[in-house]
């Protein structure tokens, strides 16, 4: 008995020295928020005030040293977050993953990124201040790197610390600048189309903007699968482990619609969810400089920033900025191509990509003069038709430091209009707003036009010339609008209006959101901020009303059941909004993924239908489609001898949605409600293993909003009718010049990206309900609410 309670007094004892071990260790995990420390290369001391919710507030007495600063404590709460992004663009995500991150190493590494990047670095002026502050910046990074408590995720993977560098910077904005365009999901697939069936059948699907109607205001050969880069791509995007950028929307209301007199800016990117989150806020104060920004890990100037003087913020343009180009090899010599002036040879690169646990793999790059060849960068994809990808990115001066630091430090509207011009890839719509009651947003990106009759949606002839890019047009011919006379300036990732005729082609969103903005800030002059924080959550489609009743006038009612009956009802009341206990969005979504399948699916095949399904053409067609009571897509090419109408699709998608919601959700309507089948749970990629998933995850929530409201909590159409949330606002911000000091923002988890962080999740139930937090600039309400960091110099 004596022996068995020794053994048990034994085993308690190391119960309790493994859990004191375990929080020992998980104390030392966490950031330090208050205290002294020091850092190399600072001029003088250097005070970090970090606030109720984790934002770092640094006081400095010059801007070298508050960049410095910013390096450390970014780097304190985001070095896993950083690392990732850096490894994306070069192909290194396989020696930290194994095989897992093979296809994604070997697709970004061939696409001329790195190349791109080691070019723009070349050019850089050594002596200019964004060239410098990056440095200080880098600097700070790797003296956290070098003295700071290694994150979990490092010690999980055995990653081995390595320095960061000017490139790493750039190929993080590389990788940001390829995630934003849509060419590579939508060209290939179209052009699958067309061969398979024929120009007819993309006649219905507005390829050449005809669904566009809310505009932004400016003041056959033989059938390849060609749609397999369009799958590959957007496998590896959905799959990555850092999320692409999608969409936005942002609205700037000048002096005559806002109740002060003052410009009110508003501005919330949509980027898929992730945990951490995208944005690390920080706000940075010397005698010269105050800007409070959201950074990008890893980079060293915001995207999303305001001062006392001016705000500003993006939105994706989705112009078309990538073109493919099928070459033609010289029979009987794959190493030469077809050119206007003869056979070139390719150009030919080797990489070596390494692979944790296994075996290095050496991939062979080649490259004619459109750009990288596709086809040994992808799977499936026949080397005999070689595919080029032709990418204004790595094909433009890239200018990318100046710019986001001529963004952020603008002096005059006109000052910040030079920056915007230096962006040649991706295409953005800069928003703007100031104290001196200016608005104004601008497209970004290098614009330009093929002869007359090329389509780019199509895979183009790269052996003629003759679809090769003929005139880059000049930065006055992009779309902008600068004060308009209608008091306002918006987007919402929808087509511009032509510039002198000319409707710039893109992967424009359906004009839902945009439609929502300009009717509501249309309908009123007296918007304050507590108007326009209502207004960003807004739940509410202007469009899907107008489908419901098109469905129903479209199909055949005359017999159904009571649940049908019931089902029927509820959508002819609904006003379009998505809330929590709303049913009609259940019953909508159903129906229209059904419908959506009936008629596409049976000419596509299903990846291709769902691939489809992820396109702005996909989104678009929704509301466009049933009003087309010809359209060659309502016949089912599998059904021999019947032709089916629209009717018939309609009915027969109803009649399936009510049926499949009944199995889902029970047999009473009342119960199916929206935040049932709508949820959000912010993803970590440690958190893919089940036994890390409640350390790393944040969620799951029922999630209000949905695809194409202002509140774009968007979502991919499946079979089961569980809608998990992909991804949406990646911040709401809302800057008030007539309160400037109690303006306010929300981020969806929270500012660290250390799980032992108190800052880990905190605004995640505030961000979901639609609140707000201040971003705060008064410095005596700073110091009261925040714990204090004195970083001072190292003597060496």
């Amino acid at each position: 008995m004596r022996r068995i309670k020794k053994i048990l007094l034994v085993l308690f004892v190391l119960i309790i020295v493994i859990a004191i071990g375990l929080l020992t260790y998980i104390f030392h995990l966490k950031p330090k928020y208050e205290g002294e420390s020091e850092l190399k290369n600072l001029q003088a001391p250097t005070t970090v005030y970090f606030d109720d919710f984790g934002v770092p507030h640094i006081y400095a007495d010059s801007e070298k040293d508050a960049m410095t600063t910013l390096g450390y404590v970014h780097a304190q709460e985001r070095l896993w977050q950083m690392e990732l992004l850096r490894r994306i663009a070069p192909g290194k995500l396989s020696e930290i993953f194994g095989a897992v991150g093979l296809k994604n190493d070997m697709f970004f590494s061939g696409i001329g990124i790195e190349e791109a990047s080691a070019k723009a670095i070349s050019k850089l002026d050594k002596n200019s201040q964004s060239y410098l502050l990056t440095l200080a910046y880098l600097d700070g990074i790797n003296q956290y790197l070098d003295e700071g408590v290694t994150p979990i995720e490092f010690t999980l993977l055995g990653i081995k610390k390595e320095k960061f560098t000017l490139k790493d910077v750039y190929n993080i904005f590389g990788y940001m600048s390829f995630s934003f365009a849509m060419a590579q999901k939508t060209d290939p697939l179209l052009t699958d189309i067309r061969n398979k069936y024929g120009a007819e059948y993309l006649k219905d699907l507005g390829i050449n903007g005809e669904f566009n109607t809310t505009q932004i205001k400016s003041s056959k050969e033989s059938s390849k699968e060609y749609a397999i880069i369009a799958k590959s791509v957007a496998a590896l995007l959905d799959k990555s482990p850092i999320p692409p950028f999608v969409g936005s929307n942002s609205w700037v209301a000048g002096p005559g619609k806002t109740k002060s007199g003052k410009v009110i800016f508003a501005n919330d990117p949509h980027i898929g969810y992730s945990q951490p989150g995208t944005w690390y806020e920080a706000h940075i104060i010397t005698p010269k400089h105050e800007l409070y920004g959201c950074y990008l890990a890893g980079t060293p100037f915001p995207l999303l920033a305001h001062n006392r003087s001016y705000a500003y913020g993006l939105t994706m343009f989705e112009n078309d900025d990538i073109d493919f180009y099928q070459e033609k090899n010289k029979e009987g010599d794959s190493n030469q191509y077809h050119t206007p002036n003869g056979f070139v040879k390719y150009e030919t690169l080797k990489k070596i990509i390494k692979v944790k646990d296994s075996s290095d793999v050496v991939l062979t790059l080649k490259s004619s003069r459109h750009g990288p060849v596709m086809n040994n960068l992808l799977e499936r994809l026949d080397s005999k038709n070689p595919i080029a990808m032709s990418w204004i990115y790595t094909q433009q001066p890239i200018q990318i430091l100046d710019a986001v630091y001529g963004l952020s430090h603008a002096k005059s509207k006109e000052d910040f209009k030079k920056a915007v011009q230096l962006i040649a890839a991706p295409g953005l719509n800069v928003m703007y707003g100031d104290a001196k009651g200016n608005v104004a947003w601008w497209a970004t990106g290098k614009l330009y036009k093929h002869n007359q009759g090329v389509n780019s949606f199509f895979i183009l002839d790269g052996a003629s010339g003759k679809d090769d890019i003929t005139e880059y047009l000049d930065f006055s011919k992009n779309p902008s609008a600068e004060n308009p006379l209608w008091g306002y300036v918006y987007s919402a990732n929808n087509q511009p209006e032509p510039i002198d005729g000319y409707l710039y082609p893109g992967y424009y969103l359906p004009e839902d959101r945009a439609k929502r903005i300009s009717s509501l800030m249309d309908a009123k002059s007296d918007w304050d901020k507590e108007a326009i924080s209502k207004m960003i959550y807004d739940n509410t489609s202007p469009i899907a009303p107008g489908v419901v009743q098109d469905l129903i006038s479209a199909g055949n009612f005359t017999s159904l059941n009571s649940v049908e009956k019931n089902a029927i009802d509820i959508l002819k009341s609904w006003k379009g909004t998505h809330n929590l206990n709303d049913i009609a969005p259940t019953i909508y979504n159903k129906w229209i993924y059904l419908y959506l399948k009936n008629t596409f699916e049976d000419e596509m095949g299903s990846d291709n239908f769902n691939l489809f399904l992820g396109t702005s053409l996909g989104k678009q067609i929704i509301a466009k489609q049933i009003e087309n009571k010809n359209s060659l897509w309502w016949d089912n090419i599998k059904t021999k001898n019947v032709k089916e109408t629209r009717d018939e699709i309609v009915s027969k998608s109803f009649h399936e949605a009510v049926s499949s919601l009944q199995k889902q959700l029970g047999n009473s309507v009342s119960d199916w409600n929206w935040g049932k089948i709508h949820t959000v749970e912010h993803e970590h990629p440690m958190g893919k293993v089940a036994a890390l998933r409640k350390l790393f995850n944040v969620g799951a929530f029922a999630s209000p909003g949905s695809n194409e409201v202002i509140n774009n909590q968007f979502f991919g159409y499946n079979e089961d009718g569980k809608y998990y949330v992909k991804g949406g606002p990646s911040t709401r911000r809302i800057v008030d010049f007539s309160d400037i000091e109690n303006s306010w923002s929300i981020l969806p988890t929270g500012q660290s990206g250390n799980p032992f962080s108190k800052h880990y999740d905190d605004q995640a139930k505030m961000f979901n309900e639609g609140k707000f937090r201040k971003m705060k600039l008064n410095k005596e309400e700073i110091v009261k609410t925040s714990t204090k960091l004195v970083f001072k110099p190292r003597l060496e």
